[in-house]
């Protein structure tokens, strides 16, 4: 085809056949740029875990060696109590904006407890709050006090904290004074990932698949890694 001005152009066929090619081309790459990202966000998502393991180091180090756990309000709240050593000074005394505290791969769509938006959590990790009745028990309570390192037996295998599971059954925390600020530790078998329980005390709160087939974790020596949710036992929670 030749318009007025003597110049070749494309004939309609010849254009929808161009646009078709793209749009083949895009619908292979799509899924291989969808895998990137999730990658991308598992790595960011671990590497936000060890900077919190960092944290948790340094405030053990002013201390005495102990660190934070029970999310229960009573001013041990982890992501309140490392604010100094994350930026304070960028972070204006607000663990709002704290970015590490934040998982990317979080879904962002749905509700939670009392049919708040998931877009409002802040707080996208959980924290290992399991006291044992003894070495071998596999139930146990709450602790809801600090920890000192020491104690932990295992520390490059006892898992400190976890991605945050979502759900319908799962609160959402806007702030630290939120009222269901507590749900967001782990003392219970029915919390793990494997677990099927979507209940309000003893539903999961190990997220099963927000990596893959797995989550991220923090252990207590400050290592972050992902494991399968099928791999994770109560053994990694215990640290007695």
């Amino acid at each position: 085809m030749v318009n007025r001005t003597g110049q070749k152009a494309f004939t309609l066929i010849e254009l929808l056949v161009v646009i078709s090619i793209i749009a083949l081309l895009l619908a292979i790459l799509m899924p291989s740029l969808s895998a990137v990202k999730k990658r991308s966000e598992s790595i960011i998502c671990r590497s936000n875990l060890k900077s919190i393991g960092l944290a948790a180091a340094l405030y053990s180090q002013d201390y005495n060696a102990y660190v934070p756990r029970g999310a229960s309000g009573n001013g041990n709240l982890w992501f309140v109590q490392f604010l100094p050593y994350v930026g304070d000074e960028h972070n204006n005394g607000d663990y709002r904006n704290v970015d590490i505290y934040r998982c990317k791969s979080f879904p962002r769509s749905g509700v939670g407890i009392g049919n708040i938006s998931n877009s409002k959590q802040t707080v996208c990790f959980v924290v290992n709050d399991w006291k044992f009745n003894n070495n071998n028990s596999t139930s146990g309570a709450s602790i809801g006090k600090p920890t000192r390192l020491i104690n932990v037996k295992r520390p490059a295998s006892v898992i400190y904290m976890s991605d945050n599971e979502n759900g319908p059954w799962r609160p959402i925390i806007q702030d630290e004074h939120s009222a269901e600020i507590s749900r967001c530790d782990v003392f219970y078998p029915a919390h793990l990932p494997m677990s099927d329980a979507q209940e309000y005390l003893q539903g999961r709160r190990v997220a099963r698949q927000r990596h893959r087939s797995g989550c991220n974790f923090l252990y207590f020596d400050g290592h972050s890694d992902w494991s399968d949710a099928k791999d994770i036992t109560i053994d990694m929670w215990r640290t007695n």
